[in-house]
């Protein structure tokens, strides 16, 4: 988690802070194989030297970037979870609570899907 060190003291809100260091450390917790880093002033995490997820923050919420095909394999889940998103990005509002069930299963996928994959991005 050092890596996420001075990306999460930057943040002004302390409940926005808290929030996006929980984030990261629950991920760290749970998939310790994962290697992180700072890229594109967003914190993420990557396998085997290509992409997993990552980590933003914004004044309503935090963003979490789960590729494309993660979005779309997910889609109807975001929704269900009260969460709005993009064809890259998923919105998690401050005021509401963390699907960290749908988080997993989002970074599993990943994992799984790009086994295989020899490059940061999917192609």
């Amino acid at each position: 988690m050092d890596a996420f060190a001075e990306f999460i003291a930057k943040i002004d809100h302390p409940l926005h802070r808290a929030r996006t260091e929980e984030v990261l450390s629950w991920v760290n917790r749970q998939f310790p194989k994962l290697e992180t880093k700072v890229a594109w002033n967003q914190p993420m995490f990557t396998d085997h030297d290509t992409y997993i997820i990552g980590f933003s923050v914004a004044k309503p919420h935090m963003a979490v970037a789960p590729e494309r095909a993660g979005i779309q394999r997910f889609s109807a889940d975001i929704v269900q979870a009260g969460y709005k998103h993009t064809n890259e990005l998923v919105r998690i509002p401050w005021g509401i609570p963390v699907d960290f069930d749908l988080l997993e299963r989002m970074i599993a996928f990943n994992i799984e899907d790009k086994a295989d994959c020899s490059t940061f991005w999917r192609k």
